[in-house]
């Protein structure tokens, strides 16, 4: 029998989780599975339980500000992460291929097998999904101060933000090539989206031991809608607005400090970047037959 830890953040996404415990223990294989679950009570809470837990499964229960502190507390172990997503992107759960639905979800962890995935540092702090800096930086720093969550909240801030943007110039060197210019933003991609299937490093694979970084150039604001259109769709590296780069270790200088973000979390971080790939350095339970 494998030991089960569930990691529940009771207020991410907004979702009601008494509900998704009810259906936890309703749905969960118990001829595989022994489990318990656990509520976070503040922030890293979810971190040090995943860090100090014999489990052999920890899923993060939440969206992925959860994700991220229980796969900061696995890496480099043998215990393998899980994913129940209700969070307002969750980006990795998406790109594993696992269902937003939480039964769906828990069926699909009973079936699941084990993978060994990449993540990467940026200046020394771990990131699963991307990391970045400009307008996208920008509208995650407004975000995270909102009130409020979910999509439509977002979306609010994005166009509330975009009134007062302006690119920076960058220089960008990924394993020797190097781009230089001006940009709305730049992300690094260990996986293929930012969450809710807004693709922006479509091409991304979480075990090839390189990041796909994708520069968004200045755009004005009635190619928007064309540009949404592309990420949704998994296009946004055929974009003329785009130029894409691959590499495991990336070194981005812009014109001053200001705001990155690492999986959604803002923070201040000065002109110099410093991106390194850690490869295949968490498991993580997906889907059978799932390419990750």
């Amino acid at each position: 029998m494998e030991k089960v830890v569930f990691i529940v953040n009771p207020v991410s996404g907004g979702r009601d989780k008494a509900r998704i415990i009810a259906l936890i223990d309703k749905y969960i294989d118990r001829t595989r599975f022994v489990h318990e679950t656990i509520t976070t009570r503040y922030r890293g809470h979810a971190t040090e339980i995943a860090r100090d837990t014999d489990a052999d499964i920890v899923v993060a229960v939440g969206g992925d500000g959860t994700v991220s502190e229980v796969a900061q507390g696995l890496a480099g172990s043998k215990k393998a992460l899980g994913i129940i997503p209700c969070g307002s992107g969750d980006g990795l759960a998406l790109h594993m291929g696992i269902s937003r639905n939480p039964k769906k979800a828990i069926l699909g962890l009973n079936g699941s097998v084990i993978k060994t995935m990449d993540y990467g540092l940026v200046c020394g702090r771990p990131f699963f999904c991307t990391t970045g800096m400009g307008f996208d930086a920008i509208v995650g720093q407004e975000f995270a101060s909102s009130k409020t969550r979910g999509l439509w909240t977002y979306i609010i801030t994005a166009l509330k933000t975009w009134i007062h943007f302006q690119p920076e110039q960058y220089t960008v060197e990924a394993d020797g090539e190097k781009w230089s210019g001006r940009a709305a933003m730049i992300t690094v991609g260990n996986v293929n989206q930012w969450g809710n299937n807004a693709k922006i490093t479509p091409n991304a694979s979480a075990a090839d031991g390189l990041f796909d970084i994708t520069i968004v150039e200045p755009f004005r604001t009635w190619e928007i809608p064309g540009l949404a259109f592309m990420l949704l769709t998994g296009k946004a590296d055929k974009s003329g607005r785009t130029v894409c780069l691959r590499g495991a270790n990336v070194h981005i200088h812009r014109e001053k400090p200001g705001v990155i973000h690492y999986d959604g979390d803002p923070c201040e971080e000065g002109e110099d970047l410093e991106i390194r790939m850690v490869p295949q350095s968490l498991r993580i339970t997906v889907p059978t037959n799932k390419a990750i």
